[in-house]
């Protein structure tokens, strides 16, 4: 049995994660930002004992700090963490370069890059340094991005931010290997959460469909089975590797 922190677990694809691990036997910490009800509920929907709520914005360094911190006083450790919070793409922080305002631009930047990318980086700080002083294995996994490979022309703060978290997996994968803690991470294609749902229903769903050759979008749970593997023992000669979960939307050489 192993102790999980999840960030941005209240729904969509860190929920599905969270759940994926209590199934397994493992207790999780799921953390949530604002969403209090959404990690509650994950936190009940989830099967075993043993489980936390944490919570605190990331991307406030010293509030990072405490999420772990949180997470490890509760479940007693972290093995494995799951870095998928994230500011993401909506209707109210879109900025296409041309038809947005120099505030808009740098705002979206600040927030995107200050949780995605810095605040992950602290996080992963956190549980890095408390498995190195326990001299134990772990793994980091980070939910990334297929938008960091094709680009996103509405949102380039989030394909920026979704590119240096990978980039920071490969980095601290090559750091941490002495210290037996795999860093991977998934790129997901489109996903159908629930967030995603009125696009899908929407005049553009088919086109989003059609963007995978299985004529579909993906799911919280296939990635949610990702990001298990990845976190397991067996997965560990992986460290450093970036897994492309699209349905084959976008093949990068």
């Amino acid at each position: 049995m192993r102790s999980v922190l999840v960030t941005g677990a209240s729904g969509g694809i860190g929920s599905a994660v969270a759940r994926r691990f209590a199934e397994a036997g493992d207790r999780v910490a799921v953390h949530y930002s604002t969403n209090r009800d959404g990690g509650t509920a994950t936190v009940q929907s989830l099967a075993g004992t043993g489980h936390a709520l944490v919570t605190g914005d990331i991307g406030r360094p010293d509030e990072a700090l405490q999420v772990v911190e949180s997470a490890t006083a509760q479940l007693g450790t972290v093995d494995v963490l799951v870095c998928n919070a994230a500011v993401a793409p909506s209707a109210n922080n879109r900025h296409l370069l041309g038809d947005v305002s120099y505030s808009d631009w740098t705002s979206a930047f600040r927030q995107m890059i200050d949780v995605n990318l810095i605040g992950a980086a602290n996080v992963a700080w956190a549980v890095a340094t408390h498995l190195v002083d326990r001299g134990s294995p772990g793994a980091i996994v980070n939910i990334g991005s297929r938008g960091a490979f094709r680009g996103e022309p509405e949102y380039p703060a989030y394909a920026a931010s979704k590119a240096g978290l990978q980039a920071l997996g490969q980095s601290l994968a090559i750091a941490l290997a002495p210290h037996d803690i795999s860093v991977t991470s998934v790129a997901p294609g489109f996903v159908a959460t629930p967030r995603q749902l009125p696009k899908l229903d929407g005049p553009d769903g088919d086109d989003l469909r059609a963007q995978s050759p299985f004529g579909r979008v993906g799911t919280a749970d296939e990635i949610a089975a990702a990001v298990f593997w990845l976190a397991s023992p067996e997965a560990a000669w992986s460290s450093g590797a970036i897994l492309d979960a699209n349905g084959a939307s976008y093949l990068r050489s």
